[in-house]
């Protein structure tokens, strides 16, 4: 191959056609460098569905800048271990004048493509990443001098900025946010009627990749029997006007209800494609600004939907760049326990892990309070190492960047931050479950005792998590009224429910 001016690096969760790293692509002399990686789908094992997301998602991609006549320079599986493998075969082959990418979603990647580029001595430029509506830099000046952060005070700075939601300076219907408005639950006639999110038939480059992770991972877990996912920025498209018509008007209510054999509800399924880069943010928070304003969904719906992107996304990117690298080894609640093995099968005799897991594993999916008040608590309280947790959680979910992923896995999730990302830890008993979910009908156990054979074992789990970590937990204000009830147990009482939580995490405990 001739020489180049520039190498364009792409990486896999930046198919963004907008990047500021193509906006001054040269079609006659620069060339634009992919890669995929074993070493990605191998450093935590990766589900099928996850796999497969990001290979023919990018290889849909490449096809994408093809068609506008540009040169593609694309390493497909078998070539490369990881990408300095990758990045020096091209290097030595084009020999170009300078590398150009967009700063990377993972701190690890970031420093790796930093390294290679010095030790082959190619100036790198590396530049914003404008698909996020605030900076790395705007969020550290946020940061500044607050002792605490808090999401609900960045949100409404970005309100602000961006003026969604806000008319003459104040937001609309003279609050932030509508809470006590939403997150109910189905009650015992279920969800009701709603059209399910609209699928996407593999095509033939889908099927090719499905086909490959079906035999180079043979072994990893999940399935890709109903992958279905939007890959391509026309089919994210698709997938976000399908939502605004059909389950954005429904979406604040239910967004915290789960229900067996349910995974999507009235969820947008828009995370992945988003995270990928396919979907630009502003394009979404605008289409459900829209529809509230065309009267076709509530304010408590469209305001709800909104927050979690320009308020949590947004966030937890800031929180990543912020503390990383040292934030990925933090444990403030000193928790060691192994990840049980069930996580990877979801072979558990609890109902509401057996189908938040299952489901898991088959479609790469689970809604955010499956993965916070689900598979999320449980591990919470069982004790796992918080770094263990943080693997599982970006090894199974399509939608998992690390930028994203860590801090609601580690931070919000384990409480792992020692409150830098939640202002609590997020503990429940069984009941909470069993209010927001029809999972503990037909379960074995009883959310209402902790103790016993038919003692469900996230309320156990939850009064020896209060009693394990007491002292602590007194000095949190918003812990108070939890704490206070465990004066209701006598030494008896108390004796009997870390007994059994010991032989709780005796028989789970074996590490997958």
């Amino acid at each position: 191959m001739p020489r180049v001016s520039r190498l364009i690096l792409v990486l896999g969760d930046q198919l963004d056609l907008k990047s500021a790293a193509l906006e001054d692509f040269n079609a006659k002399d620069d060339a634009i460098w992919m890669a995929e990686v074993a070493g990605e789908s191998t450093k935590v094992w990766s589900t099928k569905a996850r796999i497969a997301m990001f290979i023919t998602a990018m290889r849909h991609f490449r096809e994408t800048l093809r068609g506008r006549g540009w040169r593609v320079v694309y390493h497909e599986m078998e070539a490369h271990a990881d990408f300095a493998s990758a990045l020096r075969s091209s290097v030595d082959e084009l020999n170009p004048k300078q590398l150009v990418m967009v700063h990377a979603g993972e701190w690890a990647v970031q420093r790796e493509m930093e390294k290679v580029a010095a030790a082959l001595k190619v100036p790198l430029e590396v530049r914003e990443d404008r698909h996020f509506l605030c900076t790395t830099a705007e969020f550290a000046k946020h940061a500044e001098g607050r002792k605490q952060l808090r999401m609900e005070f960045f949100y409404r700075e970005m309100r602000q900025k961006t003026g969604f939601l806000m008319e003459k300076g104040k937001p609309v219907g003279g609050q932030w946010n509508f809470d006590h408005d939403n997150r109910e639950s189905f009650g015992k006639d279920g969800p009701g009627l709603r059209v399910p999110p609209r699928r996407f038939k593999p095509d033939a480059i889908t099927q090719e990749v499905i086909a490959m992770v079906n035999e180079r991972f043979a072994k990893y877990p999940g399935t890709l029997d109903d992958f279905d996912w939007p890959v391509t920025a026309e089919e994210a498209r698709q997938a976000l006007q399908d939502f605004i018509e059909h389950r954005l008007a429904e979406f604040g209510q239910y967004q915290d209800a789960m229900w067996t054999n349910e995974p999507w509800l009235y969820h947008s399924r828009l995370s992945a494609a988003m995270n990928l880069k396919l979907l630009d943010p502003r394009e979404v928070i605008s289409a459900a600004e829209k529809a509230w304003r065309d009267g076709k969904a509530p304010l408590t719906a469209v305001e709800g939907f909104i927050r979690q992107i320009l308020g949590w996304r947004e966030y937890v990117r800031g929180i990543y760049w912020r503390f990383m690298p040292d934030y990925l080894e933090r444990n403030a609640m000193q928790a060691h326990e192994p990840l049980p093995e069930f996580y990877w099968t979801g072979e558990t005799d609890m109902r509401c892990l057996r189908d938040a897991i299952t489901q898991t594993l088959r479609y790469g999916y689970a809604h955010h309070i499956q993965r916070l008040m689900v598979t999320g608590l449980f591990a919470l309280l069982f004790g796992v190492d918080p770094k263990r947790v943080h693997e599982w959680y970006l090894a199974v979910y399509v939608d998992a960047v690390e930028w994203v992923e860590l801090p609601n896995t580690l931070g919000m999730s384990q409480y792992g931050d020692g409150g830098v990302m939640a202002s609590k830890p997020y503990v429940a008993s069984g009941k909470y479950i069993q209010r927001m979910s029809n999972y503990c009908a037909g379960c074995r156990f009883d959310p209402a005792q902790s103790t016993g054979p038919k003692a469900c074992p996230f309320t156990t789990l939850y009064w020896d998590y209060l009693l394990q970590h007491e002292p602590k937990l007194r000095q949190n204000q918003r812990m108070s009224m939890q704490v206070r009830n465990l004066a209701r147990l006598d030494e008896k009482q108390r004796a009997a429910i870390q007994k059994q939580a010991k032989e709780l995490r005796a028989t789970y405990s074996k590490a997958s």
